[in-house]
């Protein structure tokens, strides 16, 4: 089956389709930068580069999946008006891009339809018709005549495969001429942890900002190299000294918040401003927390490595962020992602901060049964 990919990003959560009988013939993305990522990874889609509510785009999306034969679209409108890590802004104009994706679904008539974003977007409003309803209730207006539509809205990752916790808003749509009600697969018993996904990488340690603090890892180039052997996206970030002081006297699953000197300090002295789960170690033995565009710093939300005892030292390695192999393994991409050479460090980690993890949408779609 054929199908189109509206606000595509790069292209993450289309990682595995083709192996479960969908290919994705006709993609939109605003931004070049992205919109030519996609490409690398998918050359013989045809990509519409440019703003949704332009007329001009909007008509080539439609004329292209016409002439395509699309039967199945795939939509993620941006998120950031409505996300907790957003601006949470009810009238981000954003949150509006949904209405694009419903009109398009309205003309195109497709057999099969998967809107996914956060789930703050179950208690979002949008102002219709000189209305205030919330986007679930517009989604459901729309299209409900004409599809069948999940009854279970919020999808937690971890329970499908994926080492990482990431829950979000899924809404699958079924045309009622077809019979089909397309609900969300059955959980997994097993929950993959961290120490299953990069327990096997090589240890890294950061790269100190200041040059006067650089003697405390005198193994650095050694275990950077070990790491490039495996992956040249395996190499850690640079960090300042202050935060990875505090995060060699962490313990795994622990916020520096809560040590009794090595804490996050201001000028003098007191402990740093913060939600209680910052400047936090992630847990072995749990999958990964939410991965955020924010996975470049180690004061965001849980975002440092687990990191393990020394008991010579009395100090926990790896204070740092995780390196983007390791951002790769959580969010269930192969170890062979085809990152495309020009794509920067930061460019990677913020589409992936906002993608949703492949393997879960694959166990979405592969009940359709669209290669048999």
């Amino acid at each position: 089956m054929n199908g189109l990919s509206l606000f595509a990003n790069v292209g993450i959560a289309e990682t595995y389709l083709e192996e479960v009988g969908l290919n994705i013939k006709v993609a939109n993305e605003l931004l070049k930068e992205r919109a030519d990522f996609y490409l690398h990874l998918y050359p013989n889609c045809h990509m519409v580069n440019g703003d949704i509510t332009m007329p001009e785009v909007y008509d080539e999306i439609i004329k292209q999946s016409k002439k395509n034969d699309v039967q199945f679209i795939m939509a993620t409108p941006p998120c950031q008006g409505m996300s907790l890590a957003g601006s949470k802004n009810p009238n981000d104009p954003r949150n509006y891009l949904i209405i694009y994706a419903i009109n398009i679904i309205k003309e195109l008539k497709p057999k099969f339809v998967l809107l996914e974003n956060v789930t703050q977007q179950l208690n979002t409003q949008i102002v219709y018709d000189g209305n205030i309803i919330l986007i679930p209730d517009y989604i459901k207006n729309e299209l409900s005549n004409d599809y069948e539509i999940n009854s279970e809205h919020i999808m937690d990752t971890k329970y499908y495969g994926v080492p990482q916790q990431r829950k979000r808003a899924i809404f699958l749509l079924a045309r009622k001429d077809l019979g089909i009600r397309w609900e969300l697969p059955p959980k997994n018993s097993h929950i993959v942890t961290l120490k299953e996904a990069i327990g096997d990488l090589p240890s890294l340690d950061p790269y100190i900002r200041e040059p006067e603090y650089r003697k405390f890892f005198p193994d650095f180039e050694k275990k950077k190299e070990n790491g490039l052997k495996l992956s040249k996206w395996h190499y850690a970030r640079p960090h300042v000294w202050r935060n990875v002081e505090c995060m060699l006297h962490t313990p795994t699953g622990q916020s520096a918040r809560k040590n009794e000197f090595y804490f996050p300090k201001k000028a003098d002295g007191t402990m740093n401003g913060g939600a209680p789960r910052t400047y936090m170690r992630m847990d072995w033995d749990k999958p990964a927390p939410t991965i955020t565009i924010y996975n470049h710093t180690i004061s965001s939300f849980q975002n440092v490595h687990p990191g393990r005892y020394n008991p010579e030292t009395g100090l926990y390695s790896d204070p740092r962020v995780l390196t983007v192999f390791e951002l790769m393994r959580v969010m269930s991409l192969p170890d062979n992602w085809d990152i495309p050479n020009w794509a920067s460090e930061s460019l990677v980690r913020t589409v992936i901060g906002e993608g949703i993890p492949p393997l879960a949408v694959k166990k979405i779609v592969e009940q359709l049964n669209l290669g048999k």
